[in-house]
């Protein structure tokens, strides 16, 4: 039987993510309706992902949270499921920290498995280490599956970043309640959407947690804080700096692309050519399945062969670019793309086809949160981008909520709670101890925090970095940038501890 390789087309994260974030309004021709480009973890995959294989030791345990943390309503509660290790613990009495990890929207088990920075930290301070899963996603879904869980827009009304981060509050104050551990210091950390969270969760209970590592973490994504063709044009740079004419094929290949799908069985010989499992439906699919391949890989561009989203090699762009360009003589323009596309699905070269909307995961989540209070504008420049030029359009993109979920979005409301607007001077008069941590080869890194808040709001940006590296297990290929970077966050973090506990030893000798 022919393998297949599974694809869902839009979700954000973060970017991610091609779920539901911006619709747009666009010119000339027929773009897919591109809501925010997801993060990776909610991702599209080439593969269906196996169960996890544990590369750390936890145990599993399940919490019961309240469905709303913000009302007295008589509502059902659920089980949120957390991941612990007390292995390098050094318990209470010797107040041994707590690295507590904002899970983000995919199943915690697997962000647990690419998170190699916290459990190899964990030894050196002798902390507790703890991934919560985020509500609604992996096991920790109300009213008791999925299918309840998302059947409507009621159902879905408690799947906010407001009552995710409440919930990380009451398990962090449990926790340290039923372990005698009070005094332990918390320090939280995240990777893109989680990186929000950490970042937010800091700002929101500052009384909880003495710190933040906040990877790639898209806090100014909103409103008009960053232009808005900010993530497609630093996709667009990692390209044209790689090959300037692997740049020009793929900017060339939407127009031939939609000409090729206004023929007679056009759609047809697209399908055969992209080797789809299923004959397209829409030009649309195709546009959103290629767009997902280029953004995830600016995204992942790691200087080492991974498997984060699905196995690549080291400098996936550049292997991608020489695909396509090596393929210059004597082939057509789609199937020169499809070189290149084939290598982000299908690097390991163990499928024969590809599908397009198959979710294995279950984020539809994201959908919900992006058409809600994650609405993270994104168009496409003429100029500078490779993809098809399209402006914001928020009517479209509301028009696409209201059909989908019945809802009318927010998107002031994310700076209303957190901030964003005038970021850094906020900060400067009540934030401490966060680390923004960016890689500018990262399309989500123009909404992050670039410079220096204070002395304790720190950005540590690297120039060849990508999606939350610094969080990734260490490897003997390790740049030596990489190296000095991580360096850096654990002797920021080694501060925290130290003030924390010097604090507390001078209160206890009063």
């Amino acid at each position: 039987m022919a393998s297949k390789a599974s694809s869902s087309i839009q979700h954000v994260f973060f970017f991610l993510f091609l779920v539901v974030s911006s619709l747009s309004s666009l010119s000339a021709k027929s773009f897919p309706n591109n809501l925010t480009p997801r993060f990776p973890g909610r991702s599209s995959r080439s593969h269906r992902l196996q169960s996890p294989v544990n590369k750390y030791l936890y145990e599993t345990h399940y919490f019961e949270q309240q469905l709303d943390h913000f009302s007295f309503s008589n509502l059902p509660t659920f089980r949120q499921r957390y991941l612990i290790s007390t292995q390098h613990w050094l318990g209470p009495n010797r107040m041994g920290p707590i690295f507590f990890y904002c899970g983000n929207e995919g199943d915690i088990e697997w962000f647990a498995d690419n998170t190699g920075f916290v459990w190899e930290l964990a030894p050196r301070f002798g902390a507790m280490v703890v991934f919560p899963e985020h509500r609604y996603y992996g096991e920790s879904f109300p009213y008791g599956s999925i299918e309840e869980a998302y059947k409507n827009a009621t159902t879905l009304s408690y799947l906010t970043t407001e009552q995710a981060l409440a919930d990380f509050a009451i398990l962090i104050t449990d926790l340290k309640r039923n372990l005698s551990a009070e005094a332990s210091p918390v320090v939280l950390f995240g990777g893109s959407y989680g990186g929000m969270l950490a970042a937010w969760m800091r700002l929101k209970y500052p009384h909880l947690a003495i710190g933040a590592l906040a990877s790639s973490a898209p806090v100014l994504q909103f409103e008009d804080i960053v232009p808005p063709e900010t993530f497609y044009n630093i996709v667009s740079n990692g390209f044209r700096q790689e090959s300037s004419s692997c740049f020009k094929t793929i900017k060339e290949s939407w127009d031939v692309i939609e000409s090729e799908s206004e023929k007679n069985d056009g759609l047809l010989k697209l399908t055969k050519t992209f080797h789809m499992c299923q004959k397209l439906e829409t030009v649309e699919d195709l546009f959103n399945w290629l767009e997902s391949a280029y953004s995830y890989l600016a995204m992942v561009n790691y200087p080492y062969p991974s498997s984060f989203m699905t196995p690549l090699p080291g400098n996936p762009i550049k292997e991608l670019c020489r695909r396509i360009d090596n393929n210059a003589d004597g082939t057509t323009i789609l199937e020169r793309i499809y070189e290149g596309v084939n290598m982000y699905y299908n690097y390991t070269g163990e499928v024969d086809c590809f599908m397009l909307d198959d979710d294995p995961h279950g984020l539809d989540g994201w959908d919900w949160q992006a058409c809600t209070e994650m609405v993270m504008p994104m168009s496409s420049s003429l100029d500078i981008s490779m993809f098809p030029t399209y402006d914001y359009n928020y009517t479209s993109y509301q028009e696409y909520c209201s059909d989908s979920f019945n809802v009318k979005s927010r998107p002031t409301w994310i700076t209303t709670e957190f901030g964003g607007h005038d970021f850094k001077t906020a900060l400067k008069y009540f934030g401490t101890n966060i680390i923004f941590s960016n890689g500018l080869l990262d399309p989500w890194s123009g909404g992050s925090v670039l410079e220096d808040i204070s002395e304790s709001i720190v950005a540590l940006v690297t120039e060849k970095g990508a999606h939350h590296l610094d969080l990734r297990p260490a490897t003997d290929e390790d740049p030596d940038w990489l190296v000095e970077q991580r360096e850096t966050e654990i002797k920021l973090i080694k501060g925290w501890l130290d003030s924390y506990n010097q604090e507390k030893k001078a209160h206890f000798s009063s």
